[in-house]
Formats: structure tokens, sequence, C-alpha cells
């Protein structure tokens, strides 16, 4: 076991330029959600407005996001990403003015529905060109590639809520929501630029079909461009479950921590968290595994249904964090295998949307996991919290394991 993976990948000619410009993006979309809530809340200085236009921006993101994926798909990413910047800039514009000039809640909200139907994923853009490099001639070093790309988003969260927050609390909110922006536009227009590692779009620029049969009886099964198919639905509910385990732990760790009289406990606790996830993001992708993915994915997800039970033992802070280190530990390797089943499960035609529909489907899961934890805490204590976080994670893990015995995704 060693890093040599990582500067290997990178080395890949073309491969640093597009990974890091994605990333410089990633740390802008990191940003915007919680820079919305800074903006609207510094300015009107009401959390139900804050929280109706970050939530609009939400919605559209999930919803939107995977018809933008499509039609990347179709026409590639260097002739969709300039136009669609553009037009997030715009909508970026827009909301601040609505925000400044003491808009309506309902206008600002729709301010933060054209935000959110504007941003592109770049994660799901990079995931996408290292399939584009890797597939036909390193398809081994695939996992490692999605490993990287963990360790991207991983940063990018540690990174971009902290800098919005820092901007947000000594008075600057509206700098924050156009630093992410600014951060969006130059990640994703360096990314647009590089047209060399671009995949192949299934459509040419003059209209043409650019698509060809996958020769092999595998490729056979995956010419057809559709999602609608047994492994991708189960990928598309493992990441709800993982979504209802964000979102619940998100919750109950602070409702713990403020019922121990140490609020200020749950900033190190999720910081240790992160940092366990990006430890063990790192070492698992500089391993090459013999075992098959589906497998990997039956014991990742039932160590974490095991660690998550261990949630509702802890007594004191230190205690939780000691768990919530060993959960968030299993959570990069779980994250790099659904990618895997997902290139090995889709056709390459599609494959940005099912990233995309994996993403939306976490944050779908871990929004309603959000307003459900909340009940189950004002009921239960901080406990039944903790007590959806692992129902969503034994779900995962029942459904990984039946999926397993049927062969869903192959031998």
């Amino acid at each position: 076991m060693s890093s040599a993976p990582y500067p290997r990948l990178l080395r890949t000619p073309g491969a640093a330029a597009f990974f890091l410009t994605a990333t410089v993006g990633r740390v802008g979309i990191a940003m915007t959600g919680l820079g919305i809530v800074w903006l609207v809340h510094g300015r009107t200085g009401s959390y139900t407005s804050a929280g109706l236009v970050s939530g609009g921006f939400a919605v559209a993101e999930a919803l939107v996001g995977p018809q933008l994926a499509r039609l990347i798909d179709h026409f590639g990413q260097t002739r969709v990403l300039p136009p669609l910047l553009l037009a997030h800039a715009l909508a970026v514009a827009t909301l601040l003015t609505l925000v400044a000039g003491d808009g309506p809640p309902g206008l600002m909200t729709v301010g933060g529905v054209l935000v959110g139907a504007t941003i592109p994923q770049l994660g799901a853009l990079s995931a996408a060109r290292w399939v584009a490099l890797l597939r036909e001639r390193r398809p081994a070093e695939l996992p490692s590639a999605f490993s990287l790309e963990s360790l991207g988003n991983a940063v990018g969260y540690l990174a971009g809520p902290t800098l919005v927050s820092v901007l947000g609390a000594n008075g600057h909110p509206a700098l924050g929501t156009v630093l992410a922006a600014a951060l969006v536009v130059t990640g994703g227009g360096a990314l647009a630029a590089q047209h060399r590692t671009a995949p192949r779009p299934l459509t040419s620029p003059t209209g043409a079909s650019t698509s060809a049969p996958v020769p092999g009886a595998a490729g056979r099964s995956r010419t057809r461009g559709s999602l609608l198919r047994p492994g991708f639905a189960a990928l598309i509910g493992l990441n709800l479950a993982i979504g209802v385990y964000f979102g619940a732990v998100q919750v109950s760790v602070t409702a713990f921590a403020v019922e121990h009289h140490a609020a200020t406990a749950a900033a190190p606790i999720f910081a240790a968290s992160n940092c366990g996830g990006l430890l063990a993001g790192w070492l698992y992708g500089t391993r090459r595994w013999r075992t098959p993915p589906q497998t990997q994915l039956v014991v990742a997800t039932s160590g974490l249904a095991l660690a998550c039970l261990l949630l509702l033992t802890a007594g004191s802070p230190l205690a939780l964090g000691s768990v919530i280190v060993l959960t968030g530990a299993t959570i990069p390797p779980v994250l790099v295998l659904l990618s895997v089943l997902a290139e090995s499960t889709v056709h390459r035609a599609v494959l940005t949307q099912a990233f995309t529909w994996l993403n939306s489907a976490g944050a779908a899961g871990s929004a309603g996991a959000a307003a459900l934890s909340g009940r189950a805490v004002d009921a239960f204590g901080a406990r039944g919290g903790f007590a959806l976080a692992a129902a969503g994670a034994a779900g995962m893990a029942v459904l990984a394991v039946g999926c397993w015995g049927r062969g869903v995704w192959g031998d």
C-alpha cells in the first residue's frame, strides 16, 4: 500500500488540470447554499426567509441538475458549460439585487431557485473525465480516481463552508456569495476550456450522432443510454439512505452537544469526523483491491450499520466523537464503491446524468432526514436522531446484501 496511485493518476496527460480546476469550482459550490443563508439573514434578520431562499436553491439544484447533465451528455461539456456559467453568474447577480433591494421573500426565493437551477455539477463532470481517460486502457485505476474525487469533494466541503462563515460572521455576507460564484465560474470556465480530456458527446456540433456500440457482452447490455435498470435504481436507493445518515447525524450531533451543556464540542466532533474520512478515503484509494466492488460494498455498509449502533450508547461528547470518527471512516469507501458500480452499470452516453442523479438522491435523503430527525430529537432527544441515522445505515446494508445476493451488479 502506498500513495503512488495518486501521483500516477495526476501525471496522466490533462488529468491534473481538469481535477484541480474542478476542485476550485467545488469549493464555490460548497459555499453557495450556506452563503445564501448568510446573505438573506444578514439583510432581513429572518431565518425563515433565509431558509425559504436556500431551500429553493437546494430543490432546484437537485431537480434541474440531472437535466443539465443530460444536455452535457448529449452535447458535451465544452459546449454546454459556457452558457450555463453565464446563466449562473446572471442568476447570482439577480439574487444579490433582490436582496439588496429588500425584495419580498417570494421573489428572493425565485432568485434562489435560479441560482440552484444554473449551478453546474462539476464533481460529476470531473468524474466523467476520469472515466473517459481510464475506462479503455486503465480500468483498474478507476477506484483510485474516484477516491481522488472523493478527496476533492471533502476538501471543498471543508474549506467552502468555513470560508463563507468567516466572511459572514465578519459582516461581509454578500462577499461570500460573490466569491462562491466567482470560484464556480472560474473553475467551470477553465474546465470547459480543456477540450482534450472532455468525454465525447452523444451528438457532434453538426448534430450527427457520435455514439457507437461498446464491444463485448458486457458492452451490449449497456448500449442503450437508459438509467431505468435495476442496478442503477439500487444505487439511487443506496444514495438516498446515505443521505439519511448524513442529514440525521448533522442535527443529532449538535443536539447531543447541547444536551450535555457542551455546545462548542459540536464543531470539533464534525472536524474529527471529516479528518478521519479524509484519511480513510486516501488510504482506500492507495490499494488495488481484488475483492469485487459489490462484495466490498456489503462489508462497508455492514460496518457502517454496526458502527451506527454505537451512536446510541455514547454517554459523553468524547465518546460520541470517537464513534463519529469510526462511522465517518466508512463513508469514503462507500461513496467510491457507489461511483465504481455506477460506472459499470450505465452506458457511457448517460454517465454524467448517472453521477448527478446519485448526488441528487443523496441531497434529497439528507434534506428529508434533517426535517425528520429534528422532530425525533424534539420527541426523544439526540438518541432519537441517532436512531434515524442508524436506520438509514441499516437500510443501506440490507439493500447492498440483497443486490449482492441477486447478482444485480454482476459477479
